[in-house]
């Protein structure tokens, strides 16, 4: 019996060094939001009215939302057709 790729390279797996770990790129909360939306970055500005260089900082961690923005971020989450709904007839 031999064994699939992916199991051998689970069993040869090192564990990440300090430095290692510190180049990992962590996926920020409004990316992975922008992501599941199926959105560029443009498109998710455009359609939540975020300017693009702030939603470029929070996903590059340059900045962070404030709470205002992380708010409005959870709407979104939580229905992002019902913020699209709201905008247009504002």
């Amino acid at each position: 019996m031999t064994r699939s790729h992916s199991t051998r390279s689970t069993t040869n797996a090192q564990p990440r060094t300090k430095r290692q770990l510190a180049r990992v790129k962590r996926i920020t909360p409004v990316k992975r939001l922008r992501v599941e939306l199926g959105l560029s970055q443009a498109e998710f500005a455009e359609r939540f009215q975020i300017p693009l260089g702030t939603l470029r900082d929070w996903e590059q961690h340059r900045s962070e939302p404030d709470q205002a923005a992380q708010a409005y971020l959870k709407v979104i989450a939580a229905d992002a057709q019902f913020v699209e709904r709201a905008l247009a007839a504002a």
